[in-house]
């Protein structure tokens, strides 16, 4: 494990044998052992594995946060739950249902990644409703013994919420603040379907601002400072990113067309930033096809309601 501050560290999950990919933020004092985000349980080996070897028995967590319940943040939590029922699992109310029955989370998941479910994110198993802490925003919580401030942060996930440790200065903002995956490298907003918000996104991003972080953590990976720049870029390429996939709309020809050209733009972008291997890490933490899928869906919406408004 990496230490951030104190009683603040994260490991590397090794997503799919990928370093830099998936991380877990570890909370850990004399008030316990507490993760944000435990990823999909295909990690599992990896992450009881590391624990391990920092001194911490699976045992010895008492609280899964959840950031937001899609699987390569959470799907390990119905196990992990199985395996220690005394764990509580803090997660957004939208996405509190989806716990208890996955069901149409696995079917909306199948249809993006179809027979590589299994490879991908291993079993995901229901989470009792008894074990959940469900939450709006706006809270105040006790995790392994440490105060941390809730907020909702859409745009990425109609369920999404945040956490932040005051007296470490840590905001744990899961996907909302994207994707950065070697040190001052480039920040990549994830979009994927089914519910991407611009408008919800910007004002998160403007929520998570206000609590004056020193260090943003990401799922996506690890550790970011200075915020304030950070945010900036994530801002910036949320609007290229939309407007490329705009633009893409407006062409003639069919969605894998559009989809294999505005894909061919974002691995243009990063390859003019950084190496092959860095390049092709970025796809495995957030497919560009999907990217393209989950904003082209909101600029359809948008049209639609439009028109219905006309």
């Amino acid at each position: 494990m990496i230490a951030i501050a104190s009683g603040v560290s994260y490991l590397d999950l090794r997503f799919q044998a990928v370093p830099r990919v998936i991380a877990t933020a570890v909370l850990h004092g004399p008030g316990g052992v507490a993760l944000i985000d435990p990823g999909p349980a295909s990690a599992l080996p990896t992450l009881r594995a590391t624990l391990g070897e920092a001194g911490i028995a699976m045992a010895d967590v008492t609280a899964l946060l959840l950031t937001h319940i899609h699987l390569d943040h959470a799907g390990a939590t119905g196990t992990l739950v199985r395996e220690n029922p005394r764990l509580r699992v803090h997660v957004h109310e939208k996405g509190a249902p989806h716990l208890i029955d996955p069901e149409k989370l696995l079917a909306s998941a199948t249809r993006l990644y179809g027979d590589a479910m299994g490879r991908l994110w291993g079993e995901v198993r229901a989470v009792s409703p008894e074990a959940l802490v469900v939450l709006k925003g706006g809270e105040r919580i006790d995790a392994a013994g440490r105060v941390l401030e809730v907020e909702y942060t859409p745009g990425h996930a109609s369920h999404h919420v945040s956490y932040f440790t005051r007296d470490a200065g840590v905001a744990f903002v899961g996907d909302t603040a994207g994707v950065r995956l070697v040190p001052d490298g480039y920040v990549l907003p994830p979009t994927p379907p089914p519910d991407i918000d611009l408008e919800a996104w910007r004002e998160s991003l403007a929520r998570i601002e206000r609590w004056g972080a020193g260090t943003l953590f990401l799922t996506h990976f690890g550790p970011s400072a200075p915020v304030a720049p950070h945010l900036t870029a994530l801002a910036d390429h949320l609007e290229l990113t939309g407007r490329l996939v705009k633009a893409s709309l407006a062409q003639e020809g069919s969605d894998e067309a559009r989809e294999e050209w505005f894909t061919d733009q974002i691995r243009g972008e990063l390859r003019r930033r950084m190496n092959e291997t860095d390049a092709k890490a970025y796809e495995i933490a957030g497919r560009f096809d999907l990217n393209w899928r989950g904003l082209a869906r909101y600029w359809r919406k948008r049209s639609n309601q439009a028109v219905t408004r006309a």
